[in-house]
């Protein structure tokens, strides 16, 4: 069906562009949502959220939990948000929500390689780019317990607004993007041979319901794109785009009972340090769903 995302329909595009653009947020200021208590959302709350999120496909939850290391925090937000599916695997814990701290008592050894659990910084991405298509991680929640004593900042870029800064440049960075063998990761081995095959895909697709997915990492090894000039081109084009803030980059950090609930945009993290006292903690979690739209 036509629509905004289709190339061949620049005036459902033009419509949809202009009303992105001009509804879309400038600073993390804009996108803040005060709650009460996060696991009992008020409707005036949610609906603040939904809306944010329908618009600009992220929020910023700021709850009074505080440094309450309570899982049901952000399972139940994202329950209240229609996220139901966690996407569990070998790194979650049994419930599947991922504690992202420096290698501790709180972490189990496999996580050691891994740099989610590490103090490095992490370069932008969207989550699950490594998934397959059955297991598409189409929404994000996290959640703050303990922030670090310096740094871990996180840059923010709506997904739909980079395809904007694309098509806009050359719609065939979009074309060469959608190709169905665009970003390939190669596949991830250990000791009984090939624990994750091979997982092939496009960067920009289509939902079920017509929205925009995005899956990218702007990693360079564990990655092979496809060789050829026009993803040669739209990969450089994407990597120039990411590689300053545009208008619509937001810059923050999460403090303890905060929280980043959004539709899996592009993301990255800055390194931070650590002290005794202050040891970052965040929740992850996961899911096959998109946020609510009302």
């Amino acid at each position: 069906m036509p629509g905004p995302f289709d190339l061949a329909d620049p005036a459902a595009y033009a419509r949809w562009r202009e009303e992105k653009l001009d509804t879309a947020p400038r600073r993390c200021e804009d996108i803040m949502v005060m709650l009460d208590d996060p696991r009992e959302l008020k409707p005036a709350e949610r609906n603040s959220l939904i809306g944010l999120v329908a618009r600009c496909n992220m929020a910023i939850s700021v709850g009074k939990t505080g440094s309450d290391p309570d899982k049901e925090i952000p399972r139940r937000l994202g329950e209240q948000l229609g996220l139901k599916t966690l996407d569990g695997h070998w790194l979650t814990d049994q419930d599947g929500i991922s504690p992202l701290s420096v290698i501790g008592a709180e972490a189990r050894g496999e996580r050691r390689d891994f740099i989610p659990y590490t103090d490095k910084p992490i370069r932008w991405h969207t989550d699950g780019y490594y998934n397959a298509p059955e297991r598409t991680i189409r929404s994000l929640l996290l959640h703050c317990v303990q922030s670090a004593a310096a740094g871990g900042e996180n840059q923010l870029l709506d997904h739909e607004i980079a395809y904007v800064l694309l098509r806009d440049e050359n719609p065939d960075y979009i074309r060469a993007l959608s190709a169905a063998d665009a970003m390939t990761i190669p596949p991830r081995l250990d000791e009984a041979g090939v624990a994750r095959p091979a997982q092939a895909g496009p960067v920009f697709s289509i939902n079920p319901d017509g929205t925009l997915h995005m899956r990218y990492t702007a990693r360079t090894v564990s990655i092979a794109w496809k060789e050829d000039a026009a993803t040669a081109a739209a990969r450089a084009a994407l990597e120039r785009l990411l590689a300053k803030p545009t208008p619509w980059t937001l810059k923050g950090r999460l403090e303890p009972g905060m929280g980043l609930v959004c539709n899996n945009v592009l993301h990255d993290r800055s390194g931070f340090t650590e002290t005794p006292a202050k040891r970052r903690l965040l929740y992850r979690a996961r899911y096959y769903e998109r946020v609510a739209s009302a």
